[in-house]
Order: C-alpha cells, then structure tokens, then sequence
C-alpha cells in the first residue's frame, strides 16, 4: 500500500487537530495539506507545509518596485508580468515541503535538481520495505530508435510477459536475498548499509523535498513535459494539481509563459519575420543546423 498504517493515522491525526493561525492561508493548499496523492503502483505525494500565496508573491515586488505599483496593475497582471519577463526572486517567496514515496530510479533523476532541502529514508538505519515499482503492460516499451534516452513503441504478447516477469523475479530474488543478509536485530549478519547495495532500482524511497516556488516551477517545466519520463512525469502532474489550487495565478502564467510558451533563437526569430514578409525559408537558407530547424518546425507546428 503507498501508505503505511503509521502514516495513515498521522494525517488523520493532524487533519482533525487544525489550529488557528495569523499566517496567511491558501484555502486550496488547505485542502491538499496532508493528503496522500498516489502515484503509480506503491507511490504518493503529500504537502507536508507551505509558505505564502499569490498575495506574497506581489508583496515581495511590490517591495523591489516602491509605490504605486498597486494602483496601476492588479495582482494577477503583475504575476503575469514577472513571470513574463523571467524574474525570480517574487516566486521565491513561496516554498512548500513535500512528502514523496518514489522509486529509487525516480529518486535519482528528481535529485539531478539541486535547489531544493531533502532528507531521504536512510537504508542505513531502516529496513526497506518489500516494495517495487513494476510497470502497468501499457508502459512496457521498446527503446526508441531516434531518442537515445527515450522510448519508442509499447512491447506486446511474449515480449512483454517476458519482461515483466524479468522484472518480478528479480525484484523478489534480490530482496529475499537482502533479507537474508541482514539480522532484524542487528547483531548478526552483513551490516544494513552494505546489505543494501544488492537492491534493485525499482525499491521504493522516501523523501520529504522542500522548494520554493520558482526552483519548483523549473522542475515541473521539465518534469510535467509530454517529453519528460513517464514514472517522474506522473509525480510531476500530481504536484501541478497541487499547485494550482496553491497559487492559481502563478500557476496559470506558469502554463502560459512557461509550458505553453517557446523560446526563440535570433535566428529563429529572424526565419519568422521573414515567413511574416512572404519568403520561403528552409533548412537551407535559415541558417540554421538540421537539429535546430528540426526543433524549430517543432515549435512552429506543435498544436498545443
């Protein structure tokens, strides 16, 4: 189960003791503050804490930017604004710690993100739990022949059953083995933090993550993209319906600016003008190399 028992009557434990603040308040992070969001077989997040809002976000412009600022912008137009014009220190302003129940090769891609606090289940104390991440048949795929670190078609009949059986087995092999290894009572046996190293990927971890809202936006940039891995790319969404409800402003400029906007080269702004003008532009003439033109076609005819 994603959640433990333990965990489980913790969060009914908190969410039945509220307590009143003077701090400000989102009534839609209230709403996830504490609730387990499972994700894949054995996975989950959940908002541990936050900080601020949309209203912090102005507030700290508004304090770079002096007075009067308020009368001739709302708060949404001035997101929209700083967003727009990639500042970061407003977005800075907010931070929220969660709760993360991953596998450990999701662990490992998440991490290459640096501008956060986390603290991780240590194997070194702990016994890891009998629980691995194996893939739905549905994403079960081939590797891709023209994305090195993508994949490509979803494996069928044999070819499936016999990866996913791989996968089961091995998973089970290993941890029967760590089991043997270990002493529950930690005087006999190999220590925990060697024992652990026979473990596969595919364990489950722990973490609890914490980031302000800027640093978050960039990893939910990358992580929520179409392109992004599937098993982080699922951790990634969950959080987006997290942050909307948090700071729907920030989050709706995020979509705009950020996921549904594109970033053009001098290059790439000069072939649109003169696609504006009525030329022909190719590859050829664009000045461009084939992979840029390939990603620019891209933008041009991405229908989202």
């Amino acid at each position: 189960m994603p959640l433990s028992p333990d965990q489980q009557a913790e969060i009914e434990e908190l969410r039945a003791s509220p307590t009143p603040t003077l701090r400000t308040v989102s009534e839609g992070m209230e709403a996830h503050l504490y609730k387990a969001h499972d994700v894949l077989d054995h996975g989950f997040v959940r908002v541990i804490d936050y900080m601020g809002d949309d209203a912090a976000i102005c507030q700290a412009a508004r304090v770079s930017y002096g007075k009067g600022t308020k009368s001739v912008q709302n708060d949404e137009g001035l997101i929209r604004y700083l967003m727009r014009h990639w500042h970061s220190t407003p977005f800075e302003m907010c931070e929220v710690k969660l709760h993360v129940k991953l596998p450990v090769f999701v662990a490992r891609q998440w991490i290459r993100h640096r501008t956060a606090n986390v603290n991780e289940y240590s194997a070194r104390y702990s016994i890891l739990d009998r629980e691995f991440y194996i893939p739905a048949p549905e994403h079960i795929n081939a590797q891709s022949v023209v994305n090195n670190q993508g994949r490509g078609g979803v494996l069928e009949g044999d070819e499936a059953a016999r990866v996913l059986e791989i996968l089961k087995a091995d998973s089970t092999r290993c941890y029967d083995n760590y089991e043997a290894m270990i002493s529950q009572d930690g005087q006999d046996g190999l220590a925990r933090e060697l024992a652990r190293m026979n473990l596969p990927a595919n364990i489950y971890t722990q973490w609890y993550w914490k980031v302000d809202l800027h640093n978050l936006f960039h990893f939910l940039r990358l992580r929520a993209d179409s392109h992004a891995q599937y098993e982080i790319r699922v951790y990634a969404e969950a959080i987006c319906d997290m942050v909307k409800d948090w700071v729907p402003a920030a989050y709706k400029a995020f979509e705009d600016y950020r996921m549904g906007g594109a970033n053009l080269s001098a290059k790439g702004l000069d072939c649109v003008r003169r696609m504006l003008k009525g030329e022909t532009v190719t590859q050829e003439n664009s000045g461009m190399s084939k992979g840029e033109w390939r990603e620019f076609e891209g933008v041009l005819n991405n229908p989202a």
